[in-house]
C-alpha cells in the first residue's frame, strides 16, 4: 500500500504549508525559496489552473504534508510537456516519500493528462534531487548555463526529462 497520497493545495492548508516550509528553510537553500508567508502562499494558489497544477504530498498514516509537487507550463497539442518542480520537507526527509508522491504525480502526468513528456530542471550540486529522478527514470538531456534565477542569482541547471514511453516501460 501507497504510504503517501497526492492533495490539491487550498486555504486550509496555509498554515501546515507554511509551518513546514519555515522549518525546512535551511534544508531548501540554496536549491530553492518557498513561500514563507501567508501572503506569498495565497499567491502561489492563484498560480494553479490549466497550466500548473500543485499537489501536497500527505502521509496516509497522520495526514502530515511531507512535501509538495507542481507540474508547471503545462503545454498540450505537439508539445504535450511539463515541469516538474518538487520539494520535501526536512522533518520527513530520507524516508522515500518524496519519490513515491513524484511518482504518483507522473502517473497523473501520463495517465490523467495525457503529457509525453515532463522535465526537470536541477542545479548540478543537488545530489538528493538529482538521484530522486534518476530514480523515477529520468534522463539527463543536457546543462542549461545560467537557466533560473533563484535566491536572486542566476543558477546553471542540469535538464532531465522523462518521455511517456519510458515511463511505461519502466512499470512494465
Amino acid at each position: 500500500m501507497a504510504r503517501v497520497v497526492l492533495t490539491t493545495p487550498t486555504p486550509d492548508d496555509e498554515d501546515a504549508f507554511l509551518a513546514a516550509n519555515r522549518a525546512s528553510r535551511s534544508f531548501h537553500r540554496p536549491w530553492a525559496y518557498h513561500p514563507l508567508t501567508p501572503e506569498a502562499y495565497r499567491t502561489y494558489l492563484a498560480t494553479l489552473g490549466e497550466r500548473k497544477a500543485g499537489y501536497l504530498a500527505r502521509r496516509r498514516e497522520d495526514d502530515a504534508i511531507v512535501g509538495w509537487i507542481n507540474l508547471g507550463e503545462i503545454v498540450r497539442g505537439n508539445f504535450a510537456n511539463a515541469y516538474l518542480g518538487y520539494s520535501g520537507f526536512a522533518a520527513h526527509a530520507g524516508r522515500g516519500y518524496m519519490t513515491e508522491a513524484v511518482a504518483l504525480v507522473l502517473r497523473e502526468a501520463f495517465m490523467a493528462l495525457r503529457l509525453h513528456r515532463v522535465e526537470a530542471n536541477i542545479q548540478p550540486g543537488n545530489a538528493a534531487s538529482i538521484a530522486l529522478v534518476q530514480r523515477l527514470g529520468f534522463e539527463l538531456e543536457g546543462m542549461s548555463p545560467r537557466y533560473l534565477k533563484i535566491g536572486g542569482r542566476w543558477r546553471d541547471h542540469e535538464r532531465y526529462a522523462l518521455r511517456v514511453e519510458t515511463w511505461r516501460a519502466r512499470r512494465g
